[in-house]
C-alpha cells in the first residue's frame, strides 16, 4: 500500500471514530434525565415485561415521569402500523404504506384530509392501541394467577415480582406466608413501595386486595381506567410541583430534572426541551389560559378517548403539512412531512405519487 493510501486509511479511521463519539454523546443526551427512580430501573427479562407497568403508554400524550410523549403523532397516525415502518427501512414500501393510510384516512374520497376525518382517524388508532393493551393483559394476567381462580393478591403478585427479578420463588413464597422479613436491596424496595400503591388504586370499591383481570388491566395500563387517569395525574403533578398547592405553574413544568449540562449540544437539547414544553403548556394543557395547570386541566390533556382532544391534535397535524393553507392535508403534503407522520424520510416524493397510484 502506498503512503499515500495509507495516510488516506489514517484519515478515515479517525473521522469514523470521531462519527462514533458524536452518536454516543447524541444517545446520551437525547432528552433530559428521567426523574422518576422507578422508571431508572428497565426490566431484565421477558417474564418482567410481562407483569411490570410498562414504562411508556401508546397513545397518551405524556409519560409517567411527566415527559412529553416525543412518539405521539405517530402512534395515533399509524397506530398497530408503527411496528411495520420502524422495521421496515425500505423507502419504496414505506411511501406505500403511507398512501394506502391516507386512502383510509379520505373517507369520502375527496383526495384530501379534514379535520374532522384525521379525529376520526386518531379516535380509531387509539382503540387500537387500548385493544392491544387488552391481549397483552390476558397473558400478563396468566403469569400473576397460575391456579387460575381469576383474583390476585398482592402477596401473589410481589412473589412473582420478586421471582422475575432473580429470587428464589419458592423461598419468597415461604417468607411471605410466614410473614418474614424479604431482604432485598434499597431500590427494589422503592420500586415494590410504588408498585403496592398503584395496586391498591387499581383496587375497585368495595376494596378486597384482589385485583381481577379488569383491575389489573388498569394496573398495568392507567389510560384505561377513569380512576387510574387520576392517580396517573397526581403522581406527574408531585414530581413536577415545587411548592406543594397541586398545581403547576410554567415555571414548574419546564423545569428541566436534576443533572449537568455537559456540553453546548447538550445544552441545545435542553433549551429544546423547555421550548417545547412551554409551547404545549400554553397552547394545549391549560385551557383557560390563566397560567395554571390544575390536576382537572392535566386529565383531560392525559385522557387519550377525549374527542375534543383528538380533533385539537388533528388539526395540529395538518397544520404541520399544510403548505397550500386550505386547512386540509393532500396526497403530496402528507408523503413530503412523512418524517413528521412516520418518522421515515421519503426521498422523491413528489417524482413518485402517481407513480404509486
Amino acid at each position: 500500500m502506498s503512503d499515500i493510501q495509507t495516510s488516506r486509511c489514517g484519515l478515515w479511521t479517525g473521522l469514523c471514530c470521531t462519527l462514533l463519539c458524536v452518536l454516543l454523546v447524541l444517545d446520551v443526551h437525547a432528552r433530559p434525565a428521567n426523574m422518576s427512580a422507578l422508571k431508572d430501573k428497565l426490566p431484565n427479562s421477558k417474564e418482567e415485561n410481562e407483569i411490570l407497568p410498562p414504562d411508556h403508554l401508546n397513545g397518551v400524550k405524556m409519560e409517567m415521569d411527566g415527559h412529553l410523549n416525543r412518539e405521539f403523532n405517530k402512534e395515533v397516525f399509524l397506530g398497530k402500523e408503527i411496528e411495520e415502518f420502524e422495521e421496515d427501512s425500505e423507502p419504496r414500501r414505506n411511501r406505500k404504506k403511507l398512501i394506502d393510510i391516507f386512502q383510509k384516512v379520505d373517507r369520502n374520497r375527496d383526495n384530501s384530509v379534514s379535520a374532522s376525518e384525521m379525529q376520526r382517524w386518531i379516535m380509531e388508532k387509539t382503540e387500537e392501541h387500548f385493544q392491544e393493551a387488552v391481549r397483552e393483559n390476558k397473558l400478563s394476567f396468566r403469569a400473576v394467577d397460575p391456579d387460575g381462580d381469576g383474583h390476585v393478591t398482592w402477596d401473589e403478585y410481589r412473589v412473582k415480582f420478586l421471582a422475575s427479578k432473580g429470587f428464589n420463588e419458592k423461598e419468597v413464597a415461604e417468607k411471605v406466608k410466614n410473614n418474614e422479613e424479604l431482604k432485598v436491596d434499597e431500590e427494589t424496595q422503592e420500586v415494590l413501595e410504588s408498585l403496592k400503591d398503584r395496586w391498591f388504586q387499581a383496587d375497585n370499591p368495595p376494596a378486597d386486595q384482589l385485583l381481577n383481570e379488569e383491575e389489573f388491566l388498569s394496573f398495568l395500563h392507567p389510560e384505561h381506567s377513569r380512576g387510574m387517569l387520576k392517580y396517573m395525574v397526581k403522581e406527574i403533578v408531585r414530581d413536577l410541583d415545587q411548592d406543594g398547592d397541586k398545581r403547576l405553574t410554567l415555571s414548574e413544568f419546564i423545569s428541566l430534572p436534576m443533572g449537568t449540562v455537559e456540553n453546548q449540544q447538550a445544552q441545545d437539547i435542553d433549551d429544546d426541551w423547555v421550548r417545547e414544553r412551554k409551547k404545549e403548556f400554553q397552547e394545549v394543557i391549560d385551557i383557560n389560559r390563566d397560567g395554571i395547570v390544575t390536576m382537572e386541566e392535566l386529565e383531560e390533556y392525559m385522557d387519550p378517548m377525549n374527542e375534543y382532544n383528538a380533533l385539537n391534535e388533528a388539526k395540529q397535524m395538518i397544520a404541520v403539512a399544510d403548505e397550500n393553507k386550505n386547512n386540509n392535508l393532500e396526497m403530496e403534503e402528507i408523503l413530503k412531512y412523512s418524517e413528521y407522520f412516520t418518522g421515515s424520510k421519503l426521498m422523491d416524493y413528489a417524482r413518485n405519487v402517481h407513480e404509486e397510484f
